[in-house]
């Protein structure tokens, strides 16, 4: 082996160390571990993820490409602010990727329906003790899970990246329980078409519930604009 493979050996490494970074800065936001506005320490990433201070920059550049962390000259780096037209553009991009895959579904894979369903008990679980937060991240992780479906890691990369810009969404929300609550049996119900494998009327009830989804945000928005 030359140098050359040596090389870029190296940087394969380097590459799959930040793209770990950038999942784990990632799943922090989409957990709600890191709010709108925070400041994103690198030293404290660098010391959770066991990499170097070097391998964080990076993954902090890749994080700012994907719109999950913005820069500020001389302040440092910090978990960005969202606002309607984020809202519009979120749900422009899951109303083509969602129901797309449920559409495309062909035969029921069992064991991929698992997450899901776990996802909606969890869901009704947090709701029944009013904890909306982890409703909010049990919703997201239905709906990753419903992406899974397609087997597609390039397909679950970029629904990674919107639950997390959507979690900065729900941050700042007023009143989550009017947010969260309705859609907890509506996941259930598209949960109980995929099983029967009516995908048509799964994809069809999604379009729906995403339109209802963006409203709702929306709505919640615009209450917060005439009180400010």
């Amino acid at each position: 082996m030359g140098p050359g493979s040596e090389g870029s050996g190296r940087a394969r490494r380097a590459r799959t160390a930040a793209g770990t970074v950038v999942t784990l800065v990632g799943d922090w936001i989409t957990d709600g571990r890191l709010q709108p506005g925070d400041k994103v320490s690198e030293t404290r990433v660098a010391a959770e993820s066991g990499v170097s201070r070097n391998t964080v920059r990076e993954a902090f550049r890749l994080l700012e490409h994907d719109g999950l962390l913005v820069h500020e000259p001389n302040r440092g780096v910090f978990v960005p602010r969202v606002g309607p037209l984020d809202v519009r553009d979120i749900y422009r991009v899951r109303r083509v990727l969602e129901p797309a895959v449920v559409r495309a579904l062909t035969t029921l894979d069992v064991p991929r329906m698992q997450p899901l369903a776990d996802a909606v008990a969890e869901a009704r679980a947090a709701a029944a003790r009013a904890d909306w937060p982890h409703a909010g991240t049990s919703n997201m992780r239905f709906h990753r899970s419903l992406v899974g479906l397609a087997g597609s890691a390039r397909l679950d990369a970029t629904m990674r990246r919107l639950m997390a810009e959507l979690r900065l969404v729900f941050a700042v929300v007023e009143h989550p329980a009017e947010l969260f609550g309705p859609f907890v049996e509506r996941n259930a119900r598209i949960a109980d078409l995929l099983m029967a494998t009516r995908f048509p009327e799964a994809a069809a009830t999604l379009e729906t519930y995403l339109t209802d989804s963006e409203d709702a945000i929306l709505a919640a928005f615009a209450r917060q604009e005439l009180t400010a």
